[in-house]
């Protein structure tokens, strides 16, 4: 079976499993990327019933914006259900410039509290699906075909083969958990690209503006020189991250934190070039000085 056709296989089981134990149709989530496009694509070629969920990180490019704008349109014009997430944190509405002050600390490849906020907490109680695939990244390599997402982690149930010997326990346990199914996993770089070719599949407008990867504005996972890139695109996104930096240090002043590698009389610039890892200050290994709240 050709991967295409193995991966509409799993969305089908993964729609059946949803019916059944959510009484709710599978939730197709998408980021604006290629691997996203990819998965709607085929869960439209699946046949199942599906809603299609964005999570709205506050920092995405505006082209991504845009493109998944109108995504969703054509989308609800064929009559699905396209949700949007907004981010939450302790109860209230937040933006990556909110959330920083919050957090006292920028987010960073060892601390990724963005993610997990500003990303992560949609589609709770429900069965989705995201575009991981395991030749992305080595800690991406630990993810499977099928996932339980409890809020015990040691109840989490994964598999990584179609035909795991645990999958009747994964299909019959009754926790009201989020599970995942990620029907691209063992695709490579170039079967998605591939497929959207072959397809012709719109993909965001990024991609053939150079860019690699389409994710949050100055995510910190991502190379010094994309980075940089992208803040000479999009300079009010640096201007935006200075000034949460400055209150950032405000509220560490406030609360009697401002020690150790937060001195008195750094700026929201200084933290900058910090959290570029220019070499100006001490590289992102370094965290003396921050803790997570």
């Amino acid at each position: 079976m050709d991967l295409e056709h193995k991966s509409i296989e799993r969305l089908k089981t993964a729609s059946d499993m949803s019916l059944r134990l959510y009484k709710q149709p599978l939730v197709i989530t998408t980021s604006g990327g290629k691997d996203s496009s990819v998965c709607v694509a085929l869960a439209e070629r699946a046949g199942i019933p599906f809603e299609v969920m964005h999570s709205h990180t506050t920092v995405d490019a505006p082209e991504t914006v845009y493109f998944v704008r109108a995504e969703f349109k054509r989308l609800e014009a064929k009559g699905i259900n396209c949700i949007i997430n907004y981010p939450h944190y302790k109860g209230e509405r937040v933006t990556m410039w909110s959330l920083i002050p919050q957090k006292l600390m920028p987010p960073t490849r060892v601390v990724r509290y963005c993610c997990s906020i500003l990303k992560e907490r949609g589609g709770a109680g429900r069965f989705i699906t995201t575009g991981v695939r395991w030749a992305e990244s080595i800690k991406r390599k630990k993810r499977g075909i099928y996932e339980t997402m409890p809020s015990d982690p040691r109840k989490k149930i994964i598999l990584n083969n179609d035909n795991d010997d645990r999958r009747r326990l994964f299909e019959t346990c009754t926790l009201k958990s989020k599970r995942t199914c990620n029907p691209i996993i063992d695709w490579e770089y170039s079967d998605v690209w591939d497929f959207l070719q072959a397809e012709k599949i719109p993909v965001n407008p990024l991609y053939g503006c150079g860019f690699s990867r389409v994710g949050c504005v100055g995510c910190p996972m991502a190379g010094t020189a994309d980075r940089q890139a992208e803040f000479a695109r999009y300079p009010t996104y640096q201007a935006a991250y200075i000034r949460a930096f400055d209150r950032m240090l405000e509220e560490r002043k406030r609360r009697g934190k401002i020690d150790g590698s937060w001195r008195a009389g750094f700026t929201g610039r200084d933290i900058f070039h910090w959290w570029m890892d220019d070499g100006v200050l001490p590289g992102q290994e370094v965290l003396d000085g921050f803790e997570e709240i």
